[in-house]
């Protein structure tokens, strides 16, 4: 996914095929390092109550999550 900010024009990728994995293998440091915070507490909260179980599940929400995260912040998705 390819976000433009309409501000200044800075373009980011904002997923690879594997951010999947990333969250996998890092967790909510995952969400910290891409500026997700309300996930990154999600995430570490919800790992600490069902032992582990929703750190499988969270993958699967990423891209998701993230095309969100960009839209809430006013950021244009580019095709």
């Amino acid at each position: 996914m390819i976000f433009k900010n309409p501000h200044n024009g800075y373009i980011e990728d904002s997923a690879t095929p594997l951010s999947w994995l990333w969250v996998l293998l890092f967790g909510p440091l995952y969400w910290v390092v891409r500026g997700v915070w309300s996930h990154a507490i999600a995430h570490f909260i919800l790992a600490l109550f069902t032992f582990g179980i929703a750190h499988l599940i969270y993958p699967f929400f990423t891209y998701s999550i993230l095309r969100k995260s960009y839209l809430k912040k006013g950021w244009i998705e580019v095709n």
